[in-house]
């Protein structure tokens, strides 16, 4: 999606200063640049907000984006939607932050082509489980793709959800293929106490994970 008139604009949902609540970058201050719209309706996403391309968003220059960006201080950078990667023109901006020497994150729903994204970015892909209900939209050809520097994720609703992404892991051998392998569970849907004991079972070379922010702050608070 890019704007009619304009290509160095992007449809932003909002764009806040926090810390990585997830991740091999968790605990870091981090600008969040949230794209608006996606063509995923996961059943456990937490931004709705950011999800109808037709309604809501606001179209933002790159050089506003940048002078948002450049109000705080840290040079981690983001981009997360909605799904960044259905807006063609972010990667230009990605390219160009990473120029400058920024550490820019991608957070994709892996249902657009990934190859696209300039490699020196941190890409961490979420592929769908089955409670999700997108586990069709998943694009399995991305698998090939990744590179040391990313990350992979699983969102875990139920145990039929653990063991189809203990399976993905290691048929196609993703502890070994990318940085890590996060797995964490849907929140309120399962204990974290049953997917850990799962994994230790399992002997997974993953990462276990709990989404920080929702802990720090209430867990719909937006802008964290």
């Amino acid at each position: 999606m890019i704007h009619p008139i304009h290509p160095r604009h992007l449809k932003i949902s909002e764009i806040f200063f926090s810390i990585q609540g997830e991740g091999t970058r968790a605990g870091e201050p981090c600008v969040f640049v949230r794209l608006h719209g996606c063509g995923l309706r996961c059943s456990y996403c937490d931004t709705p907000y950011a999800l109808d391309h037709r309604t809501g968003g606001e179209w933002m220059s790159f050089e506003a984006i940048r002078a948002e960006i450049d109000r705080h201080p840290t040079r981690f950078v983001e981009f997360t939607g909605g799904e960044p990667l259905e807006q063609p023109e972010v990667e230009l901006l990605i390219r160009e932050l990473l120029d400058e020497g920024y550490t820019v994150a991608v957070e994709t729903g892996g249902h657009v082509d990934i190859s696209q994204c300039d490699t020196r970015a941190i890409r961490i892909m979420d592929l769908k489980t089955p409670s999700s209900g997108m586990l069709k939209r998943n694009r399995l050809e991305n698998i090939e793709h990744l590179t040391r520097r990313d990350e992979v994720k699983f969102v875990c609703g139920s145990h039929e959800d653990y063991e189809w992404s203990r399976d993905m892991i290691r048929a196609h051998r993703l502890s070994e293929r990318t940085a890590a392998v996060l797995i964490s569970p849907v929140f309120g849907s399962i204990e974290p106490v049953e997917l850990v004991q799962r994994i230790l079972e399992d002997g997974l070379q993953v990462r276990f994970q709990l989404q920080m922010h929702k802990f720090i702050w209430e867990p719909d608070r937006r802008g964290v």
